[in-house]
């Protein structure tokens, strides 16, 4: 790399300057002061970790996007983290071992080895809260709840809510007896709503008619509120474990419709996103305007359980970023300073602290330096008058910006 070039950055990795990332701060603490009013918990988990405790249930798309490296101290695996998810699993299993429901909240840069689908880029700034030791739907209809609170309070509207409930996809195809490969590549296929490859996966099959058709119907049942209807005519027949998922989504969608506001709620029954790593229902939020989803969650029973705890959790992810590149609101905008002059003056010293416990900024100017008060965003001064020092507008105070 010649000299020209040592201020580049790697590709997909980003620094944020300001104001942007006094806007980032300000966001971030009333979303975790919302999470704290919701008695979630902040934590804060290392960057790095050993590979299996990251790896732990996520399955092989996290393993892809994982960089790993060898720890010099015991030549162990280790990877830099790229979902913290896993990692309140392991705090929530391990370090706390609470009897009692557990809500947890996050908020940090993770790493990722490609482009993440939120905002294109390799170190997405996530923010998320899983609830662990509650197996009901109250606790799979407070963290939805949470999701759209936190869009609410970042000003986000024409918010779209795709449920899903991978149980239904994975009792179906264990019904129909389906070997690994073929219940991959199904679900590959479901995905992609590739619904001429979905049939000729199937006719391919060695399988009974019925058990084709309920499968096949899973990519056509997506919509609104009369998908869930349609679901129950078209799976009719089907074992206790689909009717079982089915239900469970049922109850979901009924307890969210009054608390979703002017949110869209709609029905995916292929939406199974992260599929071998979640167990029940599944859910994405998108906008008009982003093909890629801007949160995402849901249940994942046991992934404590290499932990030595396993436990009942749900919850849910998004990137800081994308939402306040949605966000309507000014989050922390730049405010303006006070300029005080380079004296050694006790009585300025102490206006100073008077001012700056009153949460004004006032900046000294520095001997020598190049610019004044306003280019330097200050729009008033600290001049002496009288004998005594006074806040005044700088444009009044100096008009040829210099101190």
């Amino acid at each position: 790399m010649s000299n020209s070039d040592q201020w580049l950055l790697p590709e997909g990795i980003e620094e944020i300057l300001p104001p942007h990332a006094w806007r980032l701060e300000c966001a971030s603490r009333e979303l975790l002061d919302l999470y704290s009013s919701w008695g979630y918990e902040l934590i804060i988990p290392p960057f790095i970790e050993y590979l299996e405790s990251l790896l732990t249930g996520t399955g092989h798309d996290l393993d892809l996007q994982t960089f790993k490296l060898t720890d010099q101290l015991n030549g162990r695996m280790m990877g830099v983290r790229a979902d913290m998810t896993p990692q309140a699993a392991r705090i929530d299993a391990h370090p706390l071992q609470r009897e009692t429901p557990s809500r947890l909240c996050y908020l940090g840069t993770v790493l990722h080895t490609r482009p993440d689908g939120f905002a294109g880029t390799r170190c997405p700034m996530q923010l998320g809260a899983e609830l662990f030791g509650h197996g009901g739907i109250e606790s799979d209809v407070e963290i939805l709840s949470l999701v759209l609170e936190t869009l609410a309070l970042m000003e986000i509207t024409d918010v779209h809510m795709d449920l899903g409930h991978v149980g239904i996809f994975r009792s179906l195809a264990r019904e129909a007896g389906l070997d690994e490969r073929l219940e991959n590549d199904l679900f590959d296929a479901l995905q992609r709503k590739a619904v001429p490859e979905i049939e000729e996966l199937l006719a391919a099959a060695s399988l009974g008619e019925a058990h084709r058709r309920r499968l096949a119907a899973l990519a056509e049942l997506n919509g609104g509120w009369e998908v869930l209807d349609a679901a129950r005519e078209r799976l009719a027949g089907a074992g206790a474990g689909v009717m079982a998922a089915l239900d469970n989504l049922c109850a979901i969608a009924a307890a969210m419709k009054p608390r979703a506001g002017e949110a869209s709620l709609y029905f995916d029954l292929a939406e199974m996103r992260a599929y071998n790593y979640q167990s029940g229902v599944v859910f994405a939020v998108f906008v008009p305007g982003r093909g890629q989803e801007i949160a995402r969650g849901g249940r994942y029973d046991a992934i404590g359980q290499v932990f030595g705890q396993a436990r009942p959790a749900t919850g849910f992810s998004t990137d800081l970023r994308t939402l306040m590149d949605l966000s309507r609101r000014d989050f922390g905008a730049p405010r303006s300073a006070i300029l005080a002059p380079a004296e050694d003056d006790p009585a300025l010293s102490a206006l100073v602290r008077e001012l700056r416990k009153k949460g004004e900024r006032v900046i000294f100017i520095l001997s020598g330096q190049e610019g004044g008060a306003l280019d330097m965003g200050c729009d008033r001064v600290i001049a002496r008058e009288n004998q005594a020092w006074r806040v005044r507008s700088a444009r009044k105070v100096l008009p040829d910006n210099t101190i």
